[in-house]
């Protein structure tokens, strides 16, 4: 129907979700054909062509969207207020296009997928909700698309070439929802890079994986806690959002203890997209290439208490997105890069990012593995560590003024490290996840206890376990955290183990019991293998 030679495939890096409609259960479907067949409708392809190549000549010729928009619409894609009869019809055709069935049998169907809002503001914009909200919906996963364009008797080839490199770009950049999230991005043959990259990290992940949806178990009764519970199967992946909610993690918590909790919410969205209070694509976009797992984690029985910690591996990318200024781009590469490196260097990413991986094997039951520990795999010399406990400070602080200086210059307003916010009120058992005032980041070195590195077997030692609702000696909800009852709340210790040192973040630190937790990884420390990275 296209024609020979008007025809080209490609693929989806991740997940691609376009149009749709709410099923049973409210959940998100994709967009469907009469069939029932999932698709990309032509519509769709031919609007990714048209805005790509009204940005295009915006930025070639210093346009208004405008003014761009209908010089490329009279030429290309057809002008219906245009006097001329030839400018009045698109040159090029579009048709509808549908996922190849693969070889392998493996991808390029409908999946599961889930959406897990996990942190968001309040109303007044001042303060941030903990509050897990997973969604369930269904995008297709790694799909090959077939596309087709043909010309109109009205078009030459040279048209014809132009709008397939328009779609080609277009397609690269992403289509349909959450493009800046690792969704959407359709790339030709092997390629899987793009022009608008400034980062790309081989990595490795430790211990507890990325997860997306849970498979429905059995209920079990637990004799221990006398309740029944349905622990799910959860499905590990190498998910991009993942990331990227980590890098807005951390974006967030820095630029609290420097900026206004409404400025910072402002440039939160304006950097990684929002819907309120004001609606943001956002000006960076993550990617995951390659991603895969490497090792599955250890079986949750008596079986697999000698098995190895789980493992995935893949390729880190962050891009600009459409809405990054070109005179933006030096100061968002610095910003994104900075920080990338400091939530590597800070804890993990998905379940049990605030601990490191650590080995449960000798305990009497599952899990066998818990934490996350997040490697860079790259021999760049941004990312090499120094040995000494006090030269990772030196660094940390470089890198942390780096990103200051980069913020400062993208908010438009001189930022001060030495002058520090104070984010809400700190007690025993309140504090905010902002590196403020009351916020200390340590690097500590020590002995290992029970296959734990130092500073996390001082959070878990006697010392700091308190007795439960039912009389037992537990850890400590105000410092490890609470995952029972109604008074759900994430730890306030952050801990990544470097081999040679470990980088302990604690939010609230000034008041007990994390006060004293900080006064116990430096007793327990000699005078080289213990320094404050921050405050300065």
């Amino acid at each position: 129907m296209a024609g020979a030679g008007n025809t080209f495939q490609v693929k989806c890096l991740w997940r691609i979700r376009v149009g749709g409609h709410r099923g049973p259960e409210s959940i998100l479907l994709p967009a469907f054909d009469a069939l029932g067949m999932p698709y990309i409708p032509s519509s769709t392809l031919r609007g990714i062509a048209r805005a790509q190549a009204i940005r295009e000549r915006m930025e070639k010729d210093n346009l208004s969207w405008k003014l761009a928009e209908e010089a490329i619409s009279r030429q290309y894609f057809g002008y219906l207020d245009s006097k001329k009869s030839e400018e009045r019809s698109g040159k090029v055709m579009f048709l509808d296009a549908y996922p190849l069935p693969q070889p392998s049998g493996d991808g390029g169907g409908l999946a599961v997928d889930m959406a897990n809002n996990i942190w968001s503001w309040d109303v007044a914009g001042r303060n941030l909700l903990y509050s897990p909200n997973p969604n369930p919906f269904y995008s297709l996963k790694e799909a090959t698309f077939l596309i087709g364009v043909r010309p109109t008797p009205a078009a030459d080839p040279a048209i014809l070439t132009k709008v397939k490199g328009w779609l080609t770009r277009g397609l690269q950049a992403g289509i349909g929802s959450q493009v800046n999230t690792g969704y959407g991005s359709l790339v030709q043959a092997e390629s899987s890079t793009s022009p608008q990259e400034f980062l790309s990290l081989d990595f490795a992940l430790a211990g507890q994986l990325i997860h997306g949806r849970q498979r429905f178990t059995q209920w079990t009764w637990n004799e221990r806690r006398h309740e029944w519970q349905m622990r799910g199967n959860s499905d590990a992946e190498v998910r991009p959002v993942a990331f990227k909610s980590m890098l807005r993690y951390w974006f967030r918590a820095f630029a609290l203890g420097v900026l206004p909790s409404r400025e910072v919410q402002r440039l939160e969205g304006e950097l990684f997209g929002a819907i309120n209070p004001r609606q943001a694509r956002g000006k960076v976009m993550v990617r995951i290439a390659d991603g895969r797992i490497v090792q599955r984690e250890a079986r949750p029985n008596r079986q697999g208490q000698d098995d190895p910690c789980g493992e995935q591996s893949g390729r880190l990318i962050l891009a600009y997105s459409s809405e990054a200024p070109t005179d933006q781009r030096r100061d968002l590469e610095t910003l994104l890069k900075t920080l990338t490196w400091m939530m590597f260097h800070l804890g993990g990413v998905g379940q049990g990012a605030r601990r490191p991986c650590y080995s449960r094997q000798n305990r009497e039951r599952a899990p066998w593995w818990r934490g996350s520990t997040l490697i860079p795999d790259t021999q760049d010399s941004f990312w090499k560590l120094p040995c000494d406990v006090r030269e990772f400070r030196d660094l940390f602080r470089r890198r942390l003024q780096a990103f200051y200086n980069a913020l400062g210059r993208f908010a438009n307003r001189p930022i001060d490290p030495s002058q520090l916010q104070t984010v809400g009120a700190v007690k025993g058992d309140r504090w905010t996840e902002a590196v403020d005032q009351h916020c200390r980041i340590i690097v500590c070195s020590g002995a290992q206890d029970f296959d734990k590195p130092y500073a996390l077997a001082i959070l878990h030692s006697d010392e700091f376990k308190v007795r439960n609702r039912r009389g037992q000696i537990d850890y400590d909800g105000n410092l490890c955290g609470e995952v029972r009852g109604k008074n759900v709340k994430p730890s306030p210790v952050w801990i990544a183990d470097l081999e040679e040192y470990q980088v302990v973040t604690v939010f609230g630190a000034t008041q007990d019991p994390r006060k004293r937790f900080v006064a116990a990884l430096r007793q327990g420390t000699g005078r080289d293998s213990y320094a404050q990275v921050f405050p300065f």
